[in-house]
């Protein structure tokens, strides 16, 4: 049976809720398939006193029968029970059954795919608010609703002006699994893969538990990324046509977002994603992108020194890239078809980048800086006629004037600076500073797989020389 793993934040915190002396609402958001409803059914087994979860595209009256019949399994009735004939009536039972079954041990009631039932005039928002506000407010109970169209989630519950606002008192945000959480989700499994392969499998699926449930004991990264991503029937080959549909509205707009993202891997301006994606720039664009990033699909960043209007935006979930630079072309067969070709190769040190730039966190750690207040970036010098461009993948500014310059290298063994390479880390290094005009220290950082080779370049050359490892603290 499958324990849950990890989630230790948010587990202290659902359990904390358990403990206080007031009512409780938390909301969990959090994309498809990163394991919401998991984390609620194991944290308040318990607990539980109800739970529903919407139906999607379903009519209000067919959820509504879908709540009676969970109505009748909570309550353990032997007859079948008369559908509400709307939400009020329907929360209406809800609360009687509570007060009958009153306890020492505070109740947990659970919404899940929140949006699906709280479609447009169904009642169900203007329902859950009464419900909370005359009687919940004052009975020993958490409320917890749950959503993975995150942007819905956070517009219409969390900073609605309506009858829930203000009445969140817990927001988690689930986060995909880092490095160290898939390690130990795969140990628990009885999956038996090095770090190497781990990175491997995380750069094509990323963290999120209900793909790496797909991954099997007894076969290589490649094998497994092969079996679950190529294979007729692998989970993970058409799973692309359904994410973004069942997260949002249009989307065919999110979508061609994604596809112009992932033909740029260091990120587009909000002007080159209205060109490369054929979309009019307006609110529509604006709320497109707000719910990408909600849901945890693309991320946004300043790179250092420029504007507002120069943000890049990036696409970070680690499937789409994979699927739309391998899975969805034709001739692609095969990982094996792939594997240790220049384009995957390509694919493999920019995907490497991705996932560093994720666990900046324990790059600080591994540096010794976890607790001195910093803010990373990236670093973007255009060329022109008279010089050559060049960019810097992640730059740690940090409050005690120092700024760490990294470089991430995936390799296949320790990675070896030749001397041109060394010449162009010393021109980045010093076309920073002539650029930027700063006065901190620099030191430059290498992330690597395996690390680097000391010899007579990166001697004097690497501050710091960082392997795989710390990116599973």
């Amino acid at each position: 049976m499958q324990q849950l793993v990890g989630r230790k934040a948010e587990q202290k915190i659902m359990l904390n809720l358990l403990k206080t002396t007031e009512p409780e609402m938390l909301a969990i958001v959090g994309r498809r398939r990163v394991g919401k409803t998991f984390l609620i059914r194991e944290v308040y087994k318990n607990t539980m006193s109800f739970e529903m979860t919407g139906i999607k595209d379903a009519t209000k009256e067919a959820q509504l029968y879908n709540f009676s019949l969970q109505f009748k399994k909570f309550t353990k009735s032997k007859n079948d029970l008369a559908i509400p004939n709307n939400w009020i009536q329907a929360f209406s039972q809800l609360s009687e059954y509570l007060e009958r079954s009153r306890g020492r041990k505070k109740k947990v009631v659970f919404f899940d795919e929140l949006p699906w039932l709280a479609s447009r005039r169904s009642g169900f928002l203007q329902a859950l608010g009464h419900f909370w506000n005359n009687w919940a407010v004052k009975q020993n109970i958490v409320v917890v609703i749950c959503g993975s169209a995150a942007s819905w989630m956070l517009d219409k519950v969390v900073n609605h002006k309506g009858g829930l606002h203000n009445r969140i008192t817990q927001l988690i945000r689930l986060e995909p699994f880092t490095l160290a959480e898939t390690q130990a989700y795969f140990q628990n499994r009885k999956i038996n893969l090095d770090q190497y392969q781990t990175i491997q499998i995380y750069m094509a699926m990323g963290g999120i538990p209900h793909y790496l449930k797909a991954v099997k004991d007894g076969l290589s990264a490649a094998q497994n990324i092969d079996q679950v991503c190529f294979a007729k029937n692998g989970l993970l080959k058409n799973e692309f046509q359904n994410l973004y549909a069942a997260l949002f509205e249009t989307p065919e707009k999110h979508e061609q977002i994604i596809r112009a993202l992932a033909s740029k891997w260091k990120g587009l301006t909000r002007n080159e994603i209205v060109t490369l994606a054929k979309l009019s720039d307006g609110g529509s664009l604006t709320r497109y992108l707000k719910e990408l990033a909600a849901s945890g699909f693309i991320s946004q960043q300043l790179p250092f020194g420029k504007q507002k209007k120069d943000t890049l935006y990036r696409l970070t979930d680690e499937y789409s890239l994979f699927y739309l630079t391998f899975i969805e072309k034709k001739r692609v067969k095969s990982f094996e078809a792939i594997y240790q070709t220049a384009t995957w190769k390509s694919w493999s040190r920019l995907a490497f980048e991705s996932v560093c730039l994720k666990h900046s966190e324990q790059i600080k750690k591994a540096l010794g800086i976890g607790g001195i207040a910093t803010q990373e970036s990236s670093f973007i010098k255009k060329g022109n006629n008279e010089s050559n461009g060049f960019q810097i993948d992640l730059l740690i500014d940090r409050k005690d004037a120092n700024i760490n310059i990294c470089e991430t290298k995936f390799y296949d063994s320790e990675f070896t600076i030749d001397t041109a390479y060394a010449q162009t880390l010393r021109k980045r290094i010093s076309g920073f500073r002539e650029i930027t005009k700063t006065r901190k220290h620099l030191f430059l950082t290498m992330v690597s797989t395996f690390g680097v080779k000391k010899n007579q370049h990166s001697i004097g050359l690497i501050n710091h020389n960082l392997s795989m490892e710390v990116l599973f603290y």
